[in-house]
């Protein structure tokens, strides 16, 4: 019958020719004539090589045959997963045979997806079969039904593109070996073995020690799965020994010279029954796994982009046909791009890690407990992928038991960021620690911030809570404005002068002084907490001091929320969309010291000052009841008085504060620090700091912009009325 072209075939010009007879040279003598173009998996029939011992193909078959298509002869009896009826074994031959136009033929295959080999339970896909059941190429039985190997290289290609784009999509070093993994099996091999070096190498470090390789992961065809008995066995498996990787050594040492490190080095992947591959897998897999035999196991070393940093083993079982020459190549291509996914992952670790370390240094790792204040912080980065940033928070205690309250905010969330957020947290706390006022910290901070560079800006919040009168001085260089919680519940948006950003240069900061009364909480914040690109600043703020309000609501008009937990609330708000920058948060809840708990005096710079400084001393301590620790404290306030008056042209002051510790504070106009030493047997006096150091609980000096203070610490011993 004639054959009527369709969209995507040619005129056959002999279509209504008989068939050639057939030739001993096949189909080299047949008409010269275009066979119909077939799309999908099963474009080009398997043709006859050379020497391969195949039956020529006999002439085409008659009309009214049902055709597989070419190259799907099946085997005879089997049931097509189409139709549900038997199919009888074509005719020699029949690879060659064209199928009827007029009707549609019921197993011709259909195009294989583009991330799926066309292997598995696939009959169309098998060699031709005699009606014994053997290969006729091979001359082996066709194993049971199950994945099959891959016969074409457009199945090769397939497979490679759809498993180096599953490999491609991981991330991190688990991601990558588990997609090697799952790529691979049942699809290539029934299972594999992963081996990576430990250590990882990264960059261009070079291990000083050996090189050991450690099973990183196993992978096999799951046991639901195993219908023909699964790999196990045929590696004679004992029957508690349910894991492949029970039956591996863990580490393995490559030793130089060794089969193991010749095959690594050698970078191609080999066959077991290699020479060289023979020697090398008892040494990685050790002795309690055999061997496989034949081309059923294929050594694939990892080679990164400097050097080796692992191997893979793909498996077949003994029932499964053995692997190809081309599969070789196949390994050698996923053994490449996992190798080099795996470097990439190390070296993305290596800099997480970096940043992580960057951004844990540049934050203060605690907090301080300064007398009067209790804190808590937060922390939160942009992304996962860029942990670092600009944001930074600090609190640093001051001389008078004062605590100064530090937020920042660097433009961008990078590297430069970090470093330059790190520079002016140094600075501040120079300045700090130098008893500045506010507004003299920022103008400070400023002018350094130009030294950085031109493009160098900066928001930052600088406060000084002062536990004593219980005030809190505030100076703003373009920051969101803190938000103060009342003891009652009522937040409230501090009015405090915005200011110029940091690092615009030439502009005067102003400082504003606000009560702090005890109960109450600060919180200062970056704007990546209140600013995002579904809301503006203001929209953001409102919501905070709303948040802040309601949860004050469900302690009580009496009891402050907790701090960690008012932490977790206010970072609660955040939505999906609401993270475009990292969040730098640090809430201080008011305690103060109250006035009964303070004695203050002033002393004249003379001689009679230390007695009168011992007086007032043992007064205060009886008042509080605290006679006990009159002996300690009047000898030491006698010490530090005396080296006060002896250089002072001004009052000195004294300060004594009862708290959970016993603190005294003696200041004067000197800048000098004092500074412990070693008196000899003959010198008369500096002993008095060696006395100080020996009896306090902790002492120190602080430069103030007036002068100094000296103050030292001792631990309270409980009042008669104090005790249990």
């Amino acid at each position: 019958m004639t054959e009527h072209p369709t969209a995507h075939e040619r005129p056959q010009p002999g279509a209504g020719r008989p068939a050639a007879p057939a030739d001993p040279r096949g189909a080299l003598l047949r008409p010269p004539e275009q066979p119909p173009r077939v799309t999908g998996a099963a474009a080009l029939p398997h043709q006859a090589r050379t020497g391969d011992g195949v039956t020529p193909p006999a002439p085409a078959a008659r009309t009214g045959d049902a055709p597989n298509g070419p190259g799907t002869a099946m085997p005879c009896g089997k049931r097509s997963s189409d139709t549900g009826a038997a199919t009888p074994a074509p005719a020699a031959g029949a690879e060659h045979s064209q199928p009827s136009a007029t009707e549609p033929d019921p197993h011709r295959p259909r195009p294989a997806p583009e991330s799926i080999p066309l292997q598995q339970g696939a009959e169309k896909e098998r060699p031709t079969a005699t009606p014994a059941g053997t290969d006729r190429r091979t001359g082996q039985g066709l194993p049971p039904a199950g994945p099959m190997p891959m016969r074409r290289d457009g199945d090769r290609l397939r497979f490679v593109g759809a498993a180096t784009r599953r490999i491609a999509r991981g991330i991190d070093l688990d991601e990558i070996v588990m997609g090697l993994c799952r790529a691979t099996v049942p699809t290539f091999s029934d299972a594999i073995l992963v081996y990576l070096r430990d250590p990882l190498p990264v960059g261009d470090e070079r291990p000083t020690g050996p090189v050991v390789l450690r099973l990183r992961r196993t992978d096999r065809i799951p046991e639901e799965r195993d219908t023909e008995g699964g790999f196990m066995p045929a590696l004679q498996v004992q029957p508690e020994h349910s894991e492949l990787s029970a039956l591996t050594a863990e580490l393995c040492e490559v030793r130089p010279g060794g089969a193991l490190n010749e095959v690594l080095r050698g970078v191609r992947p080999v066959f077991a029954d290699a020479p060289a591959a023979r020697a090398a897998l008892p040494e990685l897999l050790g002795d309690r796994m055999p061997v496989p035999d034949g081309q059923r196991a294929i050594l694939a070393p990892l080679r990164g982009r400097r050097r080796v940093i692992g191997a893979a083993l793909f498996l077949r079982r003994p029932e499964r046909p053995a692997f190809e020459t081309d599969d070789l190549l196949v390994a050698a291509q996923l053994a490449t791009h996992s190798a080099l996914g795996i470097d990439k992952a190390v070296l993305y670790g290596r800099e997480a890690y970096i940043a992580d370390e960057l951004q844990r240094t540049m934050l203060p790792e605690t907090l301080p407990r300064p007398t009067g204040v209790r804190l808590a912080s937060r922390y939160l980065p942009a992304a996962e992928t860029a942990r670092v940033g600009g944001d930074w928070y600090d609190a640093i205690p001051l001389p008078g038991s004062r605590v100064a309250l530090v937020v920042g905010d660097v433009m961008g969330h990078s590297m430069t960021s970090a470093a330059i957020m790190g520079q002016l947290r140094t600075t501040a706390q120079t300045l700090a620690g130098l008893d500045l006022p506010p507004q003299e910290v920022l103008h400070h901070l400023d002018e350094q911030a130009q030294r950085l560079g031109t493009d160098r800006m900066a928001t930052c919040l600088y406060a000084v809570y002062d536990p004593v009168s219980h005030r809190i001085t505030i100076a703003n260089a373009g920051h969101p404005p803190p938000v103060l919680l009342h003891l009652g519940g009522r937040a409230e948006v501090l009015r405090v002068p915005p200011g110029a950003p940091i690092g615009v240069g030439g502009v005067d900061f102003e400082a504003v002084e606000l009560d702090a009364p005890a109960g109450a909480t600060l919180l200062l914040y970056t704007d990546g907490l209140v600013e995002s690109r579904l809301r503006d600043v203001w929209t953001g703020i409102e919501q905070l001091r709303e948040r802040l309000a309601a949860t004050a609501q469900l302690t009580g008009p009496d009891h402050p929320p907790p701090l960690e937990a008012l932490c977790d609330e206010v970072l609660d708000m955040l939505g999906p969309g609401d993270r475009d920058d990292d969040i730098a948060l640090l809430a201080a809840r008011f305690d103060g010291i109250a006035p009964s708990d303070v004695a203050y005096w002033f002393l004249e710079p003379e001689d009679a000052a230390p007695g009168r400084a011992r007086k007032l001393a043992r007064r205060a301590l009886s008042r509080w009841g605290l006679e006990e620790m009159s002996d300690s404290v009047e000898l030491l306030v006698s010490e530090v008085v005396t080296n006060a008056v002896r250089y002072a042209t001004r009052p000195v002051t004294l300060r004594l504060l009862r708290t959970d510790v016993l603190r005294c504070e003696v200041g004067d106009d000197v800048p000098q620090l004092p500074r412990l030493r070693q008196a000899r047997a003959t010198d008369e006096g500096g002993r008095g700091l060696y006395l100080v150091n020996k009896l306090a609980r902790r002492w120190g000096a602080t430069r103030l912009s007036t002068g100094k203070v000296v103050w030292f610490e001792l631990n309270r011993i409980p009042a008669v009325n104090e005790r249990p």
